[in-house]
């Protein structure tokens, strides 16, 4: 756990340099393990945002393989608990690793897109997430991050960023009374994204921005009927 600390101070102290961080929702995080947290990723540096936002624990994240043997990423990657991904590919070993994480009681930290969107606003997302929180019956707590898009170009026009986390509340994957297929899956998904959309402006929907389960998650309906309709 003292790694944790370690990394929360060290990512502090960077972040209070560049940029204003505004946390909100902090009464949804659980207090102990397992549970799977989602976020939109825009920026190499949300996951650093994440670590300052929520309390020191045990986490443990996917990161894509080309970091494994990076000089510095890499051994601070290998040290607050990355499992290495083959984005390309179904990686079962990896998914495999992290499903033993999450049933030890592991935090398990995932941006569901599977990479950084470079556009400015949320991309369709894998199902790896599902996958996860289906197979764990585990909580899963959305996290909406705002501005780290624009972190690293606001200090040189000498400009402090005002970076914003939500966190939502805690849910679980609707119950279907069977194992998830691929299709079911699909719908998990999409159910995972517009729960992170819900959190976010709307400049940031994207993918998402027109869909059906997400308007209804907006006016305080049910998204899961709206989600089930989606196809792959």
């Amino acid at each position: 756990m003292i790694r944790f600390r370690v990394a929360r101070l060290v990512f502090g102290f960077i972040q209070f340099l560049l940029a204003d961080l505004k946390v909100s929702g902090c009464v949804h995080i659980p207090t102990q393990g397992p549970y799977i947290v989602t976020v939109n990723h825009m920026s190499a540096a949300d996951s650093p945002i994440m670590l300052i936002a929520f309390p020191a624990q045990k986490w443990v994240f996917f990161a894509g393989e080309k970091w494994q043997d990076h000089w510095l990423w890499g051994p601070l990657m290998d040290w607050l608990g990355a499992i290495y991904i083959n984005r390309g590919e179904v990686d079962r070993a990896a998914i495999k690793e992290a499903t033993t994480a999450i049933a030890e009681g592991a935090v398990f930290g995932t941006a569901p897109e599977g990479k950084r969107s470079k556009v400015g606003f949320m991309q369709p997302a894998k199902d790896g997430a599902a996958y996860l929180a289906s197979r764990g019956q585990v909580p899963i707590v959305p996290v909406g991050i705002i501005n780290s898009d624009i972190l690293f170009a606001n200090p040189r026009r000498l400009r402090r960023s005002k970076i914003e986390v939500r966190i939502g509340e805690p849910y679980m994957l609707p119950d279907i009374g069977r194992r998830a297929r691929s299709r079911d899956l699909t719908a998990y998904t999409h159910l995972i994204m517009v729960k992170i959309a819900a959190l976010l402006p709307e400049r940031y929907h994207g993918y998402y921005k027109n869909s059906p389960a997400l308007h209804a998650l907006l006016s305080g309906e049910d998204p899961w009927p709206y989600c089930k309709e989606v196809e792959r």
